[in-house]
């Protein structure tokens, strides 16, 4: 069978919040066609059909949405992944 699936993820080097980027991505049979990166601030396509997803999307209420998960998202979870680092070392 064929697999579809969404990948989020927080990246961050550095104690600076801003440093930190949000991304998105979206996977069909191993394939990723299309991706949200909070440093670009839209969603980006890689294949044709990615391509024409993001052209939507970025018209649309989504990209909006996804801006915002940065904040919800990572902030929210930087704090608890450095205390349980700091912990550890």
């Amino acid at each position: 069978g064929f697999r579809h699936y969404t990948v989020a993820d927080c990246e961050f080097n550095s104690s600076k919040l801003n440093d930190i980027e949000y991304t998105q991505s979206y996977y069909y049979n191993k394939l990723e066609y299309v991706r949200f990166s909070s440093s670009v601030g839209k969603y980006v396509g890689y294949t044709e059909y990615g391509t024409k997803n993001a052209e939507r999307w970025n018209n649309g209420p989504e990209v909006i949405a996804r801006r915002g998960e940065k904040e919800r998202y990572c902030f929210h979870n930087v704090g608890i992944d450095v205390e349980a680092d700091l912990t550890k070392s």
